[in-house]
């Protein structure tokens, strides 16, 4: 993706002749419109001081619009403007006479460098640029373009209409054609009565062509104006006043807006929840029982999860939840190992060689002897720390798991209803190429303890398929880290067609395995649960298609209401906040009016009786 400075390109709002108008974002995801003088243009030095200049006046007249950061001494000059203030980019385009086209036309709008260049008049220094550089005479036009000449075709003289009768001669070989418009007399004479019905058949017959017409053209322009005009936009003149939402997940700065991405991730986002479970105990001499450390030692496990129903029951993997003793222990020495080189005990090369040799002399307990750890799992939504025991993490219990080698899949239930939830694709099967869409709980901080993660995306290829008994699962190319094991790989519907789990062939354990949906069938049955959508997923779905189809007041209605009954899914808040800027800025879709809607009813009921007339005329005249 394009970046200039701060700012990383996210879609073009439009471009001229002399550059391009961008959305973009920048590293906090705020959401700016951002111009950039781009081709020859960037390069001519009477344009780059018009662009500047133009900048500059309308930032320095009185309420005029103020840019957020700028370069225009870059090779290519910039001005970027707050989103919230309406769209900046687009009006200093405009000051210089240039009409901003949709991205679509670029191949026909941006023309390239070639031929000769003329240099436009240099604008005052200071002074507010109303307009593009132009020649001083003549019409309008590009000083770096070549300038195509368009042939004109000839247009025919008049031909001079004789008045005077044709010379006499011979009779042509053809006959003139007919004369359309002459009415030749009837050879039988109709009686004055059935001439009469007649004239009345035909005008009733006339009068229901014209309605019928009329409802034609009154329902094309419905169409018209119920498709395609927009109501012009109103321009937002403060900022809004509620903070932004932080929602944690933000699927328009990860993808390309309106991006089949984007929308997939926006609507199975909510869904997933960052879950850890925690391990306490001591690490014990096998024989002795003697403690190899003074306090207890804790062991996490973090992982990913996803809500199958509103219920709050959640799938994941088994070895994130339930892992083996083996397995714990082998973390609670790695635990120790970490304590004893910051307390100077252990040189850091050396811990290695102290798992690997204390693994089989040890034994991880309760803090009596004989007695069983504790393990306790939370789950946090949106965005998660690490080692957090109170809210907003939430208690889950473990209802069904399953062995490593037969599926490493594990039902749980958290302690909290109303949960937005995503939708199952039970039949999707695993193959051996394309693309996945992958989802998971992530984090870039170096400190584990008490880190911060948070939903990542990322579309990576299949690199082949691998067995595990009985199953069929997908070899990702890439992976998204430690804590994506029990993530989704999701569809362009956002519906989930696998979990994201270990690759226990490789020596790494990598998380680049897809265990394929059709496996979750056996776990939620046994634990007898039913995925399904609440009626706020269904409300969020639909408020979703609503946003993505420029409908923005209807997707800040119908998302305000989904905040409502689902707290929970703070990315509802934040495509609510969305809508509201973008219905601001962009305006909605008009609707049918009012006066079209009474014409077609009137249209329509008078063509009805219309119609019925004209049947019993006919009828009376078979009579």
């Amino acid at each position: 993706m394009q970046s200039v400075g701060p700012y990383r390109f996210t879609e073009a709002l439009g471009v001229c002749q002399v550059g391009t108008a961008w959305w973009a974002v920048d590293g906090q995801d705020r959401l700016v419109t951002l111009a950039l003088l781009e081709g020859a243009a960037a390069t001519d030095q009477p344009w780059r001081e018009a662009f500047a200049n133009a900048a500059n006046a309308m930032a320095q007249a009185p309420g005029g619009q103020r840019y957020v950061k700028a370069d225009l001494a870059a090779a290519q000059p910039w001005v970027a403007y707050p989103a919230q203030e309406g769209m900046g980019a687009q009006r200093l385009f405009q000051s210089l006479g240039m009409e901003l086209h949709s991205a679509e036309s670029r191949s026909d709008v941006l023309i390239p460098a070639t031929g000769t260049v003329a240099t436009p008049p240099r604008p005052v220094s200071g002074a507010p640029v109303s307009g593009a550089p132009a020649p001083v005479s003549g019409p309008p036009q590009l000083p770096w373009a070549m300038h195509a000449t368009v042939p004109q075709q000839p247009q025919p003289e008049p031909q001079a209409v004789p008045t005077s009768p044709a010379p006499p001669g011979p009779a042509p070989a053809h006959p003139a054609p007919a004369d359309p418009f002459a009415v030749s007399p009837p050879r039988i004479q109709p009686s004055t009565a059935a001439a009469a019905r007649r004239g009345a058949v035909t005008w009733l017959a006339v009068a229901a062509l014209l309605l019928a017409m009329v409802a034609a053209v009154g329902g094309v322009g419905v169409g018209i104006s119920g498709g395609e005009d927009r109501t012009a936009p109103a321009l937002v003149e403060n900022f809004p006043a509620e903070s932004p939402a932080e929602p944690g997940l933000r699927p328009w700065a990860q993808f390309p807006p309106s991006s089949p991405q984007e929308r997939a991730l926006a609507v199975a986002g909510p869904s997933l929840v960052f879950i850890e479970a925690i391990f306490t105990g001591l690490l014990r001499d096998r024989d002795t029982n003697a403690p190899l450390s003074a306090t207890p030692l804790f062991v996490n496990r973090r992982c990913t999860g996803f809500v199958v129903n509103a219920d709050g029951h959640a799938l994941t993997s088994s070895s994130c939840v339930q892992p083996g003793e083996e397995t714990v222990r082998r973390s609670a020495l790695d635990a120790l190992a970490r304590t004893m080189v910051r307390e100077g005990k252990l040189a850091a090369g050396q811990m290695a060689s102290f798992i690997t040799t204390n693994l089989e002399k040890t034994v991880f307990t309760g803090t009596g002897p004989g007695t069983a750890a504790s393990a306790r799992i939370y789950a946090q939504l949106n965005e998660a720390k690490g080692n957090t025991k109170a809210e907003p993490a939430v208690p889950v219990q473990v209802v069904k798991g399953q062995a490593v080698d037969s599926g490493n899949l594990a039902l749980v239930k958290l302690a909290k209803g109303s949960l937005p939830t995503v939708e199952l694709v039970p039949t999707a099967a695993a193959t051996e190429s394309g693309t996945l869409l992958v989802v998971a709980f992530a984090t870039s901080d170096t400190d584990l303890r008490a880190a911060t993660y948070r939903p990542q995306a990322k579309v990576v290829k299949v690199a082949g398929t691998s067995r595990r008994g009985a199953l069929t699962m997908q070899r990702m190319g890439d992976d998204l880290g430690a804590t994506s094991q029990g993530g989704v790989a999701i569809d362009p519907s956002g519906r989930v067609v696998g979990m994201i789990d270990q690759d226990l062939a490789s020596p790494d354990r990598a998380n680049r395995l897809v265990l394929p949906a059709s496996a979750f069938d056996g776990l939620l049955t046994e634990g007898g649960v039913r995925p399904a959508l609440g009626e706020p997923d269904r409300l969020y779905r639909t408020a979703l298609d609503a946003y993505f189809t420029g409908r923005f007041g209807a997707a800040a209605d119908d998302l305000a209401r989904v905040v409502q009954q689902s707290p929970d899914n703070r990315l509802a808040d934040g495509y609510r906040q969305n809508a509201a800027i973008r219905q601001q800025l962009e305006g909605d879709p008009a609707g049918v009016p009012a006066w079209a809607r009474w014409l077609l009813a009137g249209a329509g009921t008078a063509l009805l009786v219309v119609l019925v007339l004209l049947v019993a005329a006919l009828l009376r005249r078979r009579a």
